[in-house]
């Protein structure tokens, strides 16, 4: 059986579009207070009015994850709203593709910074929090998921260091997982494969999408996938989920 969300609080990145949108939504569905990360105010302003219309509770958080004092600073303004924190979603990230060789460096870093460093900042700064909320909330439990990707599973031509990022979210997860398993919070790994969202460029997406020849996955259904390994009974823990397009064979 589903645990309630009602009564906590959840923190997401990248809410601004795409994932994390759709996922600050669905929490909000199931009862989260939803802090909105990230740095386009005016979409999280929007996006807080919708979850507000619907009854639910939102709070636009502007915030760049690859600057440690802005996360420090977000989720202190996210407790000091909300009085706790339960959640984590770790789903800001980009990428750059294209081959190794006369590679942009600073593309390589920007992927570094955000994909990797931003997810790790919020890990450290939200997880005396989650601990807390583990040891005297009511569900008696707190989770922390990092939206990693296929990516992370498998190597793929012109995507070394997006790859790379994602490997190392993922291991640093399992890490993290078994540091802080005894203390009930749980740490997950969603990895999504192919995605309808902004994280191309609309024209690589209109390629990708004909050259595909079958859906890809809707960001809801990522949400909805996130919402199921944070509404698990306290003693189940989801380590890792992978979702696919069901015609997608790898």
């Amino acid at each position: 059986m589903a645990m309630s969300l009602e009564g906590t609080v959840a923190f997401v990145t990248g809410a601004s579009s795409g994932i994390g949108e759709a996922t600050a939504s669905d929490l909000a569905a199931r009862g989260a207070a939803v802090a909105l990360v990230a740095r386009r105010a005016d979409r999280l302003t929007a996006l807080a009015a919708r979850i507000a219309a619907l009854g639910g509770t939102a709070r636009v958080v502007e915030a760049d994850v690859m600057d440690h004092d802005q996360v420090r600073a977000a989720v202190e303004q996210t407790v000091d709203a909300f009085g706790r924190l339960d959640i984590l979603i770790n789903n800001a990230g980009v990428t750059r593709p294209g081959p190794v060789e006369d590679a942009a460096v600073s593309d390589w870093e920007h992927m570094v910074q955000l994909n990797l460093m931003g997810s790790l900042y919020c890990a450290h700064t939200a997880l005396p929090f989650l601990l807390k909320a583990a040891e005297d909330g009511p569900r008696e439990v707190a989770d922390l998921v990092n939206v990693s990707s296929l990516s992370g599973r498998i190597y793929r031509k012109d995507s070394a260091v997006y790859c790379a990022t994602k490997h190392a979210m993922n291991a640093y997860s399992e890490s993290l997982r078994q540091e802080v398993a005894g203390r009930r919070v749980r740490v997950s790994v969603l990895s999504p494969a192919a995605v309808e969202t902004e994280l191309f460029p609309l024209e690589v997406r209109n390629r990708r999408r004909a050259d595909r020849g079958y859906p890809p996955l809707r960001p809801e259904d990522v949400a909805d996938a996130i919402g199921y390994a944070v509404t698990r009974p306290a003693h189940i823990a989801v380590s890792e989920l992978l979702i696919r397009p069901t015609a997608q064979e790898r």
